[in-house]
């Protein structure tokens, strides 16, 4: 094999991982309280903290996202009493932004060495550009521990069983695969390794997995993952979690700034505002005697299931419709959810924004928009952003966009910020998902598909400037609006006949456009085909569970 398939070429283009992202301003220093950003948790016995400091150890300049390879480090600046529990990987296309625990043993016998390695993969057969040679290498637990990370080194010598920690079985949890960080996923690539990171199996307000923010590699010629842990946090206490001013610190470090589509008609509004303004409540049963709201919700049924017995609608008068339709944007607020996520180790802040109306979809055929009204039309909607921020320290880690029925997490060097650290969505025009970028979003393929929309406009929302706490489990004095538990439809179901609707659209087209338009069809998400009022977000999954 030549030289210059063994070494990265001798003047290289500076890559994104070359430069240490930082948030655009500096990090508040947070209000006193229990262990938020305290820098360190106790898991039951082991004591972790969060590195982010790191030593490069092997570079691949090929593969992986856009083709740009991925760098494996080992973290440094390990204070006192510390150990590794892994190394760390991340693609070559983003900033260098990860993060690292490192264990403490504090109650004996939590942490243990190894007995010995299992050298999993090496990169001497591999014909890329690369800096020089990796070894990844599985560390043997004894008995009663578990890894939660592997070790890369230069050398085909093994790693001292001094390198690295494994933790104790009942500290540790079950964890899967993530995202994608390196490898080849095409026939060039004979050794067949991709590499991926790891997050906890079961995820939610409940569980106790704590990702370590190490990796995992998988071979193409096996199926199977090495069998790597996470962490278990078994003090499950809250004490890591942030108090209420600094939930609002938080808020207002963080808060995204939201710009809506110029052509936006349908803003969002406050739920006070949509309740005052003629929202009514329709009964099965009953429907010729639907009652207006109170302006707090107090008399929506409260608790029960979605079972169709209750719904929400707009006004009777046809102008006062119309104008309830279009929100207000002057009144509009952020709903905040703060929950514990990955064993208390992060905080999850969810903004929930209401828009009284859902705008009709659009199709694109190549060049062509075709209007698919009343397709998509609903009333009463729900979209939210989620901020991750860590534990340890308070810093932004990523960023949840709600698309219709799933959504996208945004990791920080990839957001833009305003205003200091806000970062900014963009929400589509109509439908109202939100995305990290402006431009067009095809829920499709190629040219054909549903449009999302978005753009800069003078249309803008601070979601911290009136964001109202509505739901922390854990501080004790946050009482929910009575609206957060009404557990029926925001809007009634209306079933289109599809057929029609469709035929109306396929009457104006001909040729080409007509079966490009078919194929469309075959990509509508579910929510399109009918008006169905959404629930509110008590009820979505994702209340007591991760983000899709």
């Amino acid at each position: 094999m030549g030289n210059c398939l063994q070494s990265s070429p001798n003047k290289r283009e500076a890559l994104p991982i070359d430069t240490i992202f930082k948030l655009p301003s500096s990090i508040p220093t947070w209000s006193s309280g229990d262990g938020f950003a305290s820098g360190t948790i106790d898991l039951g016995g082991l004591q972790v903290c969060q590195i982010t400091s790191f030593t490069e150890v092997w570079t691949a300049y090929e593969g992986g996202p856009d083709d740009l390879g991925a760098t494996f480090f080992e973290p440094s600046s390990i204070p006192d009493g510390f150990f590794m529990l892994g190394c760390y990987s991340q693609p070559n296309n983003v900033q260098l932004s990860g993060w690292l625990l490192a264990g403490k043993d504090v109650s004996g016998e939590t942490l243990a060495r190894p007995t010995d390695y299992t050298l999993l993969w090496s990169s001497e057969s591999l014909k890329i550009y690369r800096a020089g040679f990796g070894y990844i290498w599985l560390p043997t637990p004894p008995d009663g521990y578990k890894a939660v990370g592997l070790v890369v080194t230069t050398s085909q010598e093994k790693p001292s069983v001094d390198k690295i920690r494994c933790v104790r079985s009942d500290l540790t949890d079950e964890c899967e695969t993530s995202s994608w960080i390196w490898g080849q996923r095409t026939e060039s690539n004979n050794n067949g390794l991709n590499v991926y990171t790891l997050r906890p199996t079961i995820r939610g307000t409940q569980a106790q997995g704590v990702s370590v923010g190490t990796f995992t590699v998988q071979n193409s010629d096996d199926s199977s993952t090495i069998s790597l842990s996470c962490l278990k946090n078994n003090n499950f206490n809250l004490s890591s979690m942030p108090n209420l001013s600094q939930i609002q610190s938080l808020v207002q470090a963080y808060s995204p700034w939201i710009y809506f589509h110029p052509k936006e008609t349908y803003l969002p509004s406050s739920v006070n505002w949509y309740f005052n303004n003629g929202a009514l409540l329709y009964q099965k049963g009953d429907e010729s005697n639907p009652i207006s709201i109170q302006q707090d919700g107090s008399n929506l049924p409260q608790g029960g299931s979605n079972d169709g017995a209750y719904w929400l609608d707009l006004p009777v008068d046809e102008t006062e419709k119309e104008r309830v339709k279009k929100g207000d944007l002057q009144s509009s607020q952020a709903y905040l959810h703060v929950k514990p996520m990955l064993g208390a180790t992060f905080t999850d802040l969810v903004l929930w924004i209401f828009y009284p109306f859902n705008g009709p979809s659009t199709a694109k055929l190549g060049l062509i928009d075709i209007p698919l009204s009343p397709i998509g039309e609903h009333i009463g909607d729900w979209e939210h952003l989620t901020l991750r921020v860590s534990n340890f320290n308070g810093v932004l880690s990523s960023v949840y966009f709600s698309e219709h029925s799933g959504g996208t997490w945004v990791e920080t060097p990839l957001l833009e910020f305003q205003n200091g650290n806000k970062p900014v969505a963009y929400s589509a025009l109509n439908g109202h998902s939100n995305y990290a970028k402006p431009g067009l979003v095809l829920q499709g393929s190629a040219e054909i598909g549903i449009r999302n929309a978005t753009e800069k406009s003078d249309k803008a929302m601070d979601s911290g400037e009136r964001c109202l706490v509505v739901s922390a489990e854990f501080v004790s004095s946050i009482v929910e609006p009575p609206w957060l538990n009404y557990a029926r439809k925001w809007g009634p179901n209306i079933t289109y006949k599809l057929g029609v609707e469709v035929e109306k659209v396929e009457n104006l087209l001909s040729g080409d456009l007509k079966s490009l338009f078919e194929s469309v069809l075959n990509v509508l998400p579910d929510e399109v085909y009918g008006e169905e009022g959404p629930t509110g977000p008590k009820v979505k999954n994702s209340w007591s569970g991760d983000e899709a």
